[in-house]
């Protein structure tokens, strides 16, 4: 799946910060393509109000 930066990470709770440092994600508009494990989702999940996923086709 692809996932974007939409917001900026400035002001959120660590473990949000933490989570989309995890996914790869450095900077706002930054896009990574990760695999869709529990572990993956479970990162978006936390900070889902800050990123946009896209499936690839590899999903």
């Amino acid at each position: 799946m692809k996932v974007t930066l939409t917001k900026s990470v400035y002001g959120q709770l660590a473990n949000i910060r933490q989570s989309v440092r995890g996914l790869g994600l450095r900077r706002i508009g930054h896009s990574v393509v990760v695999e869709d494990t529990p572990s993956t989702r479970g990162m978006v999940n936390a900070a889902s109000h800050m990123l946009k996923v896209e499936p690839t086709s590899g999903s």
